[in-house]
């Protein structure tokens, strides 16, 4: 089994994934995408309802501990092909209640959705950081104890022992998984470049982003973190934090030049059209003062 953990700061971002997957164009690919996920919702804690209340419910206990900037927790938990059909119903409530006891949410709002868009079991929770009380669950080395807590359920439960996130892939799906993470990225850089050619700044980026369902990581360098948790470093994918604000500079000069140069073509235009009705003219002039020789 492979477990996998983030924090964020958008419930509405992530739970609109676990949903209704990634943001489509228009209505009928996000439909397309709801029936790829096969969503199945398998628990609620502490919360209940759409996906809408469910993002009003969390955000009004997160709002107890205004001070912390990521009030997410978001978990994977992905079962090998051998381990299909192993778990019931009740054995996946059990194991998520015991993640929810050594992460310390237990008696926090979580949600819990399984996927069917892969060819191996998985499924997500979603929970609330922040309790009741107004305490924060920790994320003090999270990546090392949900690893911990993994091996833990394979020995309990009698799963295959996974250590790697590879391990159970075919070398087919490997190709595959090393193609989505191209995909990403270049879905990332183009995102990027319309950021850029859209702000005037740095922080007017980071908005854009944003509002496309990135998690963005600004200091002295720059990061990225899509809705699946898949993070970039913006060097990863040419756009280093000193290349954008290189960029954003560049960006007026490059927009001038682009309106230079198609001003200069529609100049060229019309005098070609000018010179075409010119000659047109002057033929049509040669046509009526040329007499015709009768016979």
């Amino acid at each position: 089994m492979i477990g996998k953990v983030g924090t964020g700061k958008s419930f509405r971002g992530v739970l609109h994934y676990l949903f209704e997957g990634r943001r489509q164009e228009n209505k009928e690919l996000q439909m397309q995408e709801l029936e790829k996920k096969q969503v199945e919702v398998i628990a609620y804690n502490q919360c209940f309802g759409t996906r809408l209340e469910l993002v009003r419910e969390m955000i009004e206990v997160a709002k107890l501990n205004p001070y912390q900037s990521k009030p997410v927790f978001h978990f994977s938990l992905s079962f090998a092909h051998s381990d299909a059909g192993k778990l019931g119903l009740q054995d996946k409530i059990d194991m998520v209640e015991k993640l929810a006891e050594k992460f310390d949410f237990k008696d926090h709002q979580y949600v819990v959705v399984a996927h069917k868009d892969t060819d191996h079991e998985h499924m997500h929770i979603v929970a609330n950081r922040i309790g009741f009380d107004g305490k924060t669950a920790s994320d003090s080395n999270s990546y090392k104890h949900v690893a911990e807590f993994a091996r833990k359920m394979e020995i309990e439960y009698k799963l295959e022992r996974v250590l790697s996130p590879n391990k159970f892939l075919k070398p087919e799906q490997r190709v595959a998984q090393s193609q989505r993470l191209d995909s990403r990225k270049e879905a990332l850089k183009k995102h990027l470049q319309a950021a850029i050619k859209q702000s005037k700044d740095v922080q007017q980026v980071k908005k854009y982003m944003e509002q496309r369902g990135y998690e963005v990581e600004l200091g002295r360098g720059i990061a990225f973190t899509d809705a699946q948790h898949v993070r970039f470093k913006g060097s990863q994918v040419g756009y280093a934090l000193m290349d954008i604000e290189k960029k954003l500079k560049q960006e007026p000069l490059l927009q001038q030049q682009e309106q230079n140069r198609q001003a200069q073509v529609l100049r060229q235009q019309q005098e070609e059209l000018k010179k075409q009705q010119q000659q047109e003219k002057e033929i049509q002039q040669t046509r009526q003062h040329t007499p015709s020789i009768g016979r």
